[in-house]
């Protein structure tokens, strides 16, 4: 594995690259990885001749009072895991490399931001749509992987690939869980040792939404109540928000049809964790995933 920091040197390798005829896969991230970016670098390793890392901590997507400075960081962990998760370039770019001085062009997303985690973190996803505006023009990726512990995330990014005719394919990839239900997360270190025992009850909490919905409920307000009591009553910890929602385009439903989102975040003392269950509902029929495809119920 190459590392590679400057944007020259990352956009003349791609381009010897592809004069060969060869497939690039990407997988951007913010470092600190552990086994949900490895599920992202083996699945692209799987579909691509070659596969490029990228981690770059953006400051365009931290609002005032969140945790860009203390952000956990470990490069020399990162290179080596990235290694031996198959993937051939690391592109290391620091902050002054991205954006220069001040960035005289950013992105404004309009849709799918005015719910769950884009609620209160204004501009969040205009930091994340501007940063990985840059990186498909400097990898020009052929496939782009992300984890759908973040679904808002892959919705805005479906949009944005749509909307900007980036000529790559998006490939979602299911949730990794610690063995209890935990979603993996950078952030998970934030957890205190009796919060980290409590924590698992958020998967728990969506199971029990997937367990209603095979029962045959159909009230997103019934839903709602399920999760939020069984977090309420298990963890502790203070809800931030639990949506129902329709997915990808996370409006509103007064009815479960169709491809729903069920998403939580709360908060416990020094960790903001998130969570969420997509479900596909064919009248009483449903599948149900942490990837697109999902298992017949």
């Amino acid at each position: 594995m190459k590392t590679i920091t400057t944007i020259h040197d990352m956009q003349s390798t791609v381009r010897m690259e592809k004069q060969t005829g060869k497939s690039i896969g990407f997988v951007p991230t913010m470092g600190y990885l552990h086994e949900g970016h490895m599920s992202l670098l083996q699945k692209a390793r799987e579909m691509n001749d070659i596969v490029v890392l990228s981690i770059f901590v953006n400051p365009l997507q931290f609002g005032p009072g969140e945790d860009l400075e203390t952000y956990p960081r470990d490069l020399i962990h990162d290179e080596q895991a990235a290694e031996n998760s198959g993937a051939d370039y690391l592109f290391y770019p620091t902050i002054h490399e991205m954006y220069g001085d001040e960035p005289s062009v950013t992105a404004v997303v309009k849709k799918r931001v005015n719910c769950l985690c884009g609620r209160n973190r204004i501009g969040h996803f205009d930091g994340v749509a501007t940063v990985l505006t840059k990186l498909f023009n400097i990898i020009q990726p052929d496939r782009a992987y992300f984890g759908l512990k973040d679904a808002q995330q892959v919705a805005v990014v479906d949009g944005l690939i749509h909307d900007f005719n980036f000529p790559i394919e998006l490939v979602p990839v299911s949730t990794v869980r610690e063995e209890d239900g935990l979603a993996k997360s950078s952030r998970n270190v934030y957890l205190l040792q009796d919060e980290r025992v409590r924590a698992r009850e958020l998967y728990q909490a969506l199971l029990k939404a997937e367990e209603a919905i095979d029962s045959g409920e159909r009230d997103p307000e019934i839903i709602l109540r399920t999760v939020s009591n069984h977090i309420i009553s298990e963890t502790g910890a203070d809800i931030d928000y639990v949506e129902v929602l329709a997915y990808p385009e996370l409006k509103p439903v007064k009815k479960l049809e169709g491809k729903i989102i069920i998403a939580l975040a709360v908060k416990f003392q020094k960790a903001r964790l998130i969570d969420n269950m997509i479900v596909t509902i064919k009248d009483r029929e449903h599948q149900s995933a942490f990837e697109q495809t999902g298992k017949e119920a």
